[in-house]
């Protein structure tokens, strides 16, 4: 990671195209399921993702390792929990919530990661003003989940599906905490081998779960390569690009871009219903989200707007 992060309009276009493009992700696997058995969607979705990252990978030369220490057992955790077990959750969960409510529900993967990092992450504790950000938004997954979060679909495992989403938050969470404590490692590397560990994983059981697919038509067939190589393989090198140039502060806009994305997205084109209640569970995650980050994004704000000023006045 470079030592002084540079925010150019470059980083800010990248950011905004990442919030649409993962908000958009969960309004396309709707679409997938039309078709495709939930599985077997993830698995298309790590297939497409891992042949371009990989040999990209490779092509820059295949580094992994930047030091002598090498913490294998961390990366598969990160590799399960970063791509094979959260899309094998998403896909399955899609099919009894909306794609708002997944997206929603992906807001609460900043929060989760707070409570965490003070145990596992040394320097990295809880203040109170984190702890207040953590309980505001916990209570808005707690809406979010709870009962009246949509309005009854009918769905008998509509609750189980909302489980599924917000657990597929909570390995996110998880993997991004373990990812903080591996040894230094190549960024491209560390994009590539997390998929190839959840091609392993989720491809022979989705074969033992739901057998052999059937041939796609080629619009599914246009949607997977579509979940595979843009918000997968292609979102995973830009948001690399925006934590190496503009920081991991500047990357976490994108936390408050994608439900909005996503709630928007499904109640326009796939006329999804959007509930008191949703909207509700929206705002106080956005909301704990925002006072959890109040002084690193304060203090980002501030920087930004110094550099401009003094780029203005040197003009």
């Amino acid at each position: 990671m470079t030592t002084h992060n540079q925010i150019t309009l470059n980083s800010w276009l990248s950011v905004a195209a990442l919030g649409l493009v993962w908000g958009g992700t969960f309004l396309v696997i709707e679409l997938a399921l039309v078709t495709m058995t939930p599985f077997w969607i993830a698995s298309a979705r790590i297939g497409f993702a891992t042949v371009l990252t990989t040999l990209i990978w490779r092509a820059m030369g295949g580094r992994l390792w930047l030091s002598k220490d090498s913490a294998w057992g961390g990366l598969l955790v990160v590799g399960a929990l970063s791509t094979a077990v959260p899309f094998m959750l998403l896909s399955w969960g899609q099919q009894y919530v909306t794609s708002g409510f997944a997206g929603v529900s992906m807001a609460a993967v900043a929060l989760l990661v707070l409570p965490l990092a003070h145990v596992f992450v040394p320097g990295d504790a809880m203040t109170l003003r984190r702890t207040v950000g953590f309980l505001i938004g916990f209570v808005g997954v707690v809406i979010l989940i709870g009962g009246q979060a949509f309005e009854s679909s009918g769905a008998v495992l509509e609750t189980p599906g909302r489980i599924a989403c917000v657990g597929a938050a909570c390995c996110y969470a998880v993997s991004s905490v373990v990812m903080r404590r591996l040894p230094p490692i190549d960024p491209i590397g560390l994009a590539a081998m997390p998929l190839l560990i959840g091609s392993a994983l989720v491809i022979p059981t989705a074969v033992y779960v739901e057998g052999a697919p059937a041939m796609p038509d080629l619009r599914t067939l246009g949607i997977l390569a579509f979940l595979g190589l843009v918000p997968t393989a292609g979102a995973n090198f830009l948001r690399v690009y925006v934590i190496r140039t503009a920081g991991p502060v500047f990357m976490s806009l994108v936390n408050y871009q994608v439900p909005l994305w996503s709630v928007l997205l499904g109640a326009l084109l796939l006329s999804e219903p959007l509930p008191q209640s949703l909207v509700l569970a929206l705002v106080l995650i956005l909301a704990g989200l925002g006072v959890s980050q109040y002084g690193p994004l304060s203090r980002l704000f501030r920087s930004t707007r110094h550099r401009v000023k003094g780029r203005v006045r040197g003009q």
